[in-house]
């Protein structure tokens, strides 16, 4: 039987083998600096954010000398803790809390890990574990700012159309231990972060919205993003971003002396594991880009084209074939009219709209779009499939991809089709997921 004879396991075998690439336990050990010893004082701290940070911080425990003290926190999202390896003790502790709009437990999280930086010495190694989500879980609103004005400001931005750097520069500035400020508070401890990458380019100052990292953005970046966007802030943050109160630490701070940050997993090397699954197969792969950005349902639209245009054989793409791509698109929530319904769905599945829409049931393409953390926005699947009568089956249930679209209600399109890709919390986050197949 050839590979493409079941499309859809295909595709999801592709999604599956990037996944693996980017799990923290398969990716640590390379990284991790060598224990300390009796001719070295000090104690090495423990500390992190995301989506993968539960994993990660397990992945310590399980690499860690037994006899070796460690101790620390992390806190990831609610339902992304894996079950314990058996036999790894637990030393350091995982707490949970909300993505991507923050709550109290996050709060208290940053604020308990905060804490855990007081008093340390020259002597000291704390350890970061930095993944995607970390900007939402790792909430400590600045001065002038309330828990709920931090919601309603996150909400805004997700439903904005901004990119993540906007987004992130924005949390920077608005946090009291984002944008560089947990590295700060280490100092004069050496600070080393292990960073798992969820961002178009691998900037580590993006990621989890940098808190160990020096920030180039400005408050006057933050000011223009906010007007550009419509999203109001309270006053004293509108005065304390206009005088540089709220500036964050900058390259060059003697503060951030001593930290270093290794990229342990990025969504470049998942698109190659993926590739080399595919090529495994019979398939020829092609990566477009690890850094796609955009209107998702544009993006979908342009993937299309160049399916269709393989399809034709009139690209340098050779079929049978699998086109990836990664990155981080946004959806702008359009307006919704009264009494209707608020329309539910990720990235990945308004991605899959415009992708069906454009390709109008070609008979030799399909697609998979998901998010690697296995959580397409707040709902409980990673993303959605598209094949040939995906339009044609939708259309005998009476669903008009057209009305799904103006909703931004993937989820209510393609739930009913039985298209979606329910997989759970992958305990990793190297983004969003795109394979289009060409037969």
């Amino acid at each position: 039987m050839h590979p493409t004879d079941d499309p859809r396991a295909l595709l999801r075998h592709l999604y599956e083998a990037a996944v693996q690439r980017a799990l923290p336990l398969h990716n640590m050990a390379a990284y991790l600096p060598p224990p300390p010893d009796r001719a070295r004082p000090g104690r090495t701290l423990v500390l992190g954010a995301g989506k993968a940070a539960s994993a990660m911080a397990q992945a310590v425990e399980a690499l860690w000398p037994r006899d070796v003290p460690i101790s620390g926190m992390v806190v990831t999202r609610y339902g992304h803790t894996p079950p314990r390896p058996p036999g790894v003790p637990e030393r350091i502790e995982i707490v949970e809390a909300a993505h991507p709009v923050p709550d109290a437990a996050g709060v208290a999280a940053a604020t308990r890990i905060l804490d855990l930086t007081q008093g340390l010495t020259e002597e000291d190694l704390v350890l970061c574990l930095i993944s995607g989500g970390g900007s939402a879980l790792l909430t400590l609103p600045c001065e002038g700012i309330t828990l709920e004005d931090k919601q309603r400001i996150n909400r805004a931005l997700l439903e904005s159309g901004a990119d993540i750097a906007q987004m992130n520069t924005v949390r920077k500035h608005l946090s009291r231990i984002k944008g560089g400020r947990l590295a700060a508070a280490c100092a004069p401890a050496r600070v080393l972060t292990l960073a798992i990458s969820d961002v178009p380019g691998d900037d580590p100052s993006v990621i989890a919205s940098g808190p160990t990292v020096a920030d180039v953005s400005t408050c006057a970046d933050t000011l223009e993003i906010l007007d550009r966007y419509a999203i109001a802030v309270p006053p004293a943050v509108r005065e304390g971003l206009q005088s540089g109160a709220l500036e964050t630490p900058k390259p060059g701070d003697p503060r951030l002396a001593r930290c270093m940050t290794h990229l342990i997993a990025t969504p470049q090397q998942s698109l190659e594991a993926a590739a080399a699954a595919a090529r495994a197969l019979g398939l020829n792969a092609y990566i477009l880009s690890d850094e796609i950005e955009g209107e998702s349902r544009e993006v979908g639209k342009v993937h299309a084209a160049i399916a269709r245009s393989t399809a034709l054989g009139r690209s340098s793409f050779e079929a049978p074939c699998v086109i990836l791509s990664g990155g981080e698109t946004t959806v702008t929530v359009r307006p919704q009219a009264a009494g209707q319904p608020r329309g539910r769905g990720g990235r990945a599945g308004e991605f899959c709209m415009g992708l069906a829409q454009a390709l109008a049931g070609h008979p030799r393409i399909w697609g998979l779009a998901a998010d690697t953390d296995g959580i397409d926005g707040v709902e409980d699947n990673a993303g959605a499939f598209v094949t040939p009568d995906t339009l044609a089956r939708a259309s005998a249930l009476g669903l008009k991809l057209a009305d799904h679209l103006v909703r931004n209600d993937a989820y209510g399109f393609f739930e009913p089709l039985g298209d979606l890709l329910v997989t759970g919390p992958t305990h990793t986050n190297v983004n969003d997921f795109r394979a289009v197949l060409v037969r």
